[in-house]
């Protein structure tokens, strides 16, 4: 095995990738358990990517085959219904875990100096499973699936001058036709992967430049012993593999729970409309996307312009990849911080959650009066995040992990 590894390391780097990325790759040792997400996101793509392939070899990307392959997989292929609940599960199951990510990234200030690159990676990473997700709803050919498709390519249409040549483009065709299937078919399965696992591998290697922050904030780096290891860090590997590993023990109880018992998840994972085909003619009494787009398609119908609508649910997701330079404070973690960057995340995640919740209702004018205070408190957040990190009063951080 000796003479192997040799033979291979001197054309390829086995050994220095493992030891630099794994073996000998430091991490504080105080990490908790809202550190588990970043690694059940890589299982979770991992589920997506090799699902997604066995899905592809049995659909047909037209209009006139797609929503009768779908049942053809889930009837006729060989445990084909669990191949598919496990993909759209695992669709809802990414973005779960991607929302807990970034919030573990909020609450500890682990987009600051020096970690702005491997935010703006993640916010990438996060951007292409927005549109990853969005090409593969169109795929199963749904009454939901279309008519959702239709309304969010229309908001193209808005834009001056380019608007409608715009929505045409990405439609291929006037009206969402088996045109628009087959080329989101294309992005979905080829495309946009390629790009996510780019992005991927990018966030992992901007992380392990910089090294991961921890829940106190504090640089591991700056206690070392004698031969140059940080004093409060320990290697990745086999600690964090083995504390892995009991994430993703627990992680896939939770996850094959609902894939055999509850795939449907009370049709928030599974539209009950998108079981019947798709008809142009007939339009859905209550259209709306799926769960993940709801807190961004309640800013939309917030705001009462449709340009300014589609201004505001664009910048909502644009501002996040400023927040590296909006916050002001001398302090990472929310450990250390005032009472005004704490009452600001609160603030920030309810109204979050509850323009989640509203995106899936009708809207009434009692529900878009509350989408346009929880808007108004999203935005505030960011807006005036300069102002309150700069000015509250914070805490000492330690020199070291455990001497808090």
């Amino acid at each position: 095995m000796s003479k192997l590894m040799d033979w291979i390391d001197a054309r390829f780097p086995a050994t220095h990738l493992w030891e630099n990325h794994l073996g000998r790759y430091y991490v504080p040792k105080n990490f908790n358990v809202l550190y588990f997400f970043g690694s059940l996101a890589l299982l979770i793509l991992l589920n997506q990517i090799v699902t997604g392939i066995w899905l592809a070899m049995s659909f047909e990307p037209s209009a006139e085959g797609a929503f009768a392959s779908v049942e053809y997989i889930m009837r006729d292929v060989e445990f084909g219904w669990l191949i598919r609940y496990l993909h759209s599960t695992g669709a809802s199951a990414f973005f779960i875990v991607l929302y807990l990510h970034m919030f573990r990234g909020l609450l500890y200030g682990s987009y600051q100096k020096p970690r702005e690159l491997v935010w703006i990676f993640g916010m990438l990473i996060y951007l292409v499973v927005m549109a990853e997700a969005f090409m593969g709803y169109l795929l199963p050919w749904g009454q939901m699936s279309y008519w959702g498709a239709q309304v969010i390519i229309s908001l193209f249409s808005a834009i001056p001058f380019i608007g409608d040549d715009l929505a045409q483009w990405i439609r291929g065709d006037y009206l969402v036709s088996g045109i628009t299937l087959n080329r989101f078919f294309a992005l979905h399965v080829i495309a946009l992967p390629l790009i996510l696992v780019g992005l991927v591998a990018l966030h992992v290697v901007a992380l392990h430049e910089v090294g991961a922050n921890n829940p106190l904030g504090v640089d591991i780096k700056k206690a070392r012993d004698e031969s140059g290891r940080p004093l409060d860090g320990i290697p990745f590997h086999p600690y964090y593999t083995v504390k892995d590993i009991v994430g993703v023990v627990v992680f896939l109880f939770i996850f094959c729970t609902v894939v055999f018992f509850f795939p449907e998840m009370g049709g928030y994972f599974l539209e009950r409309s998108n079981f019947e085909v798709a008809n142009p003619l007939k339009t859905p009494e209550h259209i709306t996307p799926a769960w993940y787009f709801t807190p961004f398609y309640a800013i939309l119908r917030a705001v009462p312009d449709k340009l300014l609508g589609v201004m505001a649910m664009g910048a909502s997701i644009a501002v996040l990849f400023i927040l590296p330079w909006l916050d002001r404070s001398p302090v990472k973690s929310m450990h250390y911080k005032g009472w005004g960057s704490r009452v600001a995340l609160l603030v920030f995640c309810l109204s979050f959650i509850s323009l989640g919740v509203l995106g899936v209702l009708s809207p009434t004018p009692e529900r878009i009066l509350l989408s346009r205070i929880c808007t108004v408190a999203y935005f505030a957040f960011f807006i005036l995040m300069p102002f309150y990190t700069r000015m509250e009063r914070t805490r000492a951080v330690p020199q070291r992990v455990g001497s808090r």
